[in-house]
């Protein structure tokens, strides 16, 4: 029997890890993804000096935490790849795979604060107008836009939809969240038409494949000009064009979108505790950067309006 070598074992450890988080931690097929990538990053680069998830020491740690922030990812990058490597060491501490936990002492990466900067109801308006022409991407594209901004759904709950999950006559939508939790969501009357336009035989119709790739793409709501169902990659190019087209100076993603869906919903009187419940968080501490979002808005506008404001 062939012996199994320093590398070969850390994989097998990080699958087993994984493994567990998705099991114990029901962790979503997207989270677990990039755990792996993650992990199998840093074993290459332990591995390139000699050492394994099993011998490794605090001072490895850090100097890998090091060539991480001088290699130009963002802070947030770095924070999460760094946490991806203390849940793994704690999960190897626990089983007893080792008799330490080389990350107990190492410090986390700051990460700077703050929310983006919402869209205004004239940025979303211009975005959503943009979208014209009748061929099946364009109607497809037009849908994905309303659809993001109508919910406030992350872009990989966007791209996980079927059409089974959408009933079109009572506008609501199920999603399916973080750890697979499920909530249903509702969408208004302009992302209705626009959904209803798109998923006809002119829009969703004209992209069907004669044969499909997988059996999953035929239940998917948004499609590729190829009948594959549209990834998380391709559907921020949509989002980010988009903003191009509409003369959108600051950064665009969907994430921008899913923050100015709960930005206006707040602004326009929403519970914070339905709002919290649309975008599927766990605790509504989450959903409260929204409020500060709106207050800073609040005083700004006071700022301007009110005679004895700054004295």
């Amino acid at each position: 029997m062939a012996k199994v070598t320093t590398a070969e074992r850390d994989a097998e450890l990080i699958e087993e890890f994984l493994r567990w988080m998705t099991v114990e931690r029901g962790r979503a097929s997207n989270t677990i993804s990039n755990y792996r990538r993650d992990l199998l990053r840093y074993v290459t680069y332990l591995s390139e000096n000699d050492k394994s998830l099993l011998t490794c020491k605090e001072s490895d740690i850090e100097n890998y935490v090091r060539v991480l922030q001088t290699s130009g990812d963002a802070s947030a990058s770095t924070a999460r790849r760094l946490a991806a490597i203390r849940m793994a060491h704690g999960f190897l501490h626990t089983e007893g795979q080792r008799r330490d936990n080389p990350t107990v002492r190492i410090e986390g990466v700051k990460v700077p604060g703050g929310v983006p900067k919402p869209l205004s109801l004239d940025e979303v308006t211009s975005l959503l107008e943009v979208m014209t022409g009748d061929s099946a991407t364009e109607m497809r594209d037009r849908a994905l836009l309303e659809f993001l901004y109508a919910t406030g759904a992350r872009i990989s709950e966007a791209c996980d939809v079927n059409l089974d999950d959408i009933d079109l006559s009572s506008g609501v939508v199920r999603l399916f969240g973080k750890g697979s939790k499920e909530r249903v969501v509702p969408f208004g009357r302009m992302a209705q038409t626009r959904i209803r336009e798109y998923i006809g035989s002119e829009g969703r119709g004209q992209l069907e494949p004669e044969v499909w790739a997988r059996g999953t793409d035929r239940d998917a709501v948004f499609l590729t000009n190829r009948g594959r169902r549209l990834n998380r990659q391709k559907a921020w190019h949509v989002v980010r064009d988009a903003g191009v087209r509409a003369g959108i100076t600051h950064e665009l993603s969907p994430h921008v979108l899913r923050h100015s869906c709960a930005t206006h919903m707040l602004e326009h009187g929403a519970d914070l505790r339905i709002v919290q419940e649309m975008l599927g968080h766990a605790t509504i501490s989450t959903t409260q950067i929204y409020t500060k979002v709106s207050n800073d808005r609040l005083w700004a506008v006071y700022r301007d309006a009110h005679p004895r404001a700054t004295g």
